[in-house]
């Protein structure tokens, strides 16, 4: 956790989008199995941007077996643009849209044996539901009734992060290690990363970490507070990349932990 001085974070979570996948078909040069051995949280594909009944399940197994956490991961129906372009809907639709994402996931959860201990909207819908308090508001009344202890994943300067506090809800704020940030603290949403130094990213991480602070595309320097590191699993290099930020990160004397061993959820109300 981090002072309010903007100090060193001396624990902090990893999570990665996992199970990105649909039947034969795969994103991304990285494997699951490996990745699961370098994060302590999985938000899990949930099968309308990719993810099928039996990944899924096997993700879920694949983080039981780790001791890595799970998360809900719903995106857009869009399979065929990976869930980064938008679609509109009002937002209800789209609340009930997650709402059957979540539940698929959390059966799966029940199946074996654990409960998710976070929800993060993925891709494009991640991106409207910052910007737009409506969807926002409706989506944290959905977790207030049906998921109450589970954290939400988001940005910090967010529609999404203001609705969570309001509502008392648990809320854990994302710093993005593959993507870049503009001026206002939000991320530069891209359709494709190409590959990463991952040693540049390590730098980055360890920087936001001890300082608080990150550089942005036209060149400034930035505050940021987060709770949880951010990488993709469909970036080229993902593996190098999550295994250059752990090793930077523990030689720093920075721990990683899962946000439930981070945060309390009674500390929001």
């Amino acid at each position: 956790m981090r002072g309010e001085d903007l100090g060193l974070l001396d624990v902090v979570d990893i999570n990665c989008d996992m199970g990105e996948a649909f039947g034969r078909w795969h994103v991304g040069d990285a494997d699951d199995t490996a990745l699961m051995t370098l994060i302590s949280s999985a938000n899990v594909a949930t099968g309308f941007h990719a993810g099928d009944p039996n990944l899924m399940n096997e993700t879920v197994e694949l983080a039981v077996r780790h001791g890595v956490e799970l998360g809900a991961h719903p995106g857009y129906n869009d399979l065929q643009g990976f869930g980064r372009r938008k679609i509109n809907g009002t937002a209800k639709e789209l609340v009930n849209d997650i709402v059957y994402q979540v539940g698929a996931l959390r059966e799966f959860a029940r199946r074996h044996g654990v409960r998710l201990q976070h929800v993060k909207p993925h891709g494009a819908l991640y991106m409207e539901m910052a910007v737009n308090p409506e969807l926002a508001q409706i989506f944290v009344t959905y977790m207030r009734a049906a998921a109450p202890d589970a954290f939400i994943f988001c940005m910090g300067n967010s529609a999404t992060h203001r609705a969570a506090l309001e509502a008392g809800h648990p809320v854990v704020r994302e710093f993005y290690a593959d993507r870049d940030y503009d001026d206002t603290g939000s991320i530069v949403f891209t359709r494709d990363a190409g590959r990463p130094d991952p040693a540049a990213i390590a730098r980055k991480v360890v920087r936001a970490c001890k300082d608080g602070r990150v550089k942005t595309v036209s060149g400034g320097d930035i505050e940021i507070q987060f709770e949880s590191i951010c990488f993709h699993s469909d970036t080229l290099g993902a593996f190098d990349i999550a295994l250059a930020m752990r090793e930077s990160l523990v030689s720093e004397g920075i721990r990683i932990a899962p946000v439930s061993k981070i945060l309390k959820p009674e500390t929001f109300q």
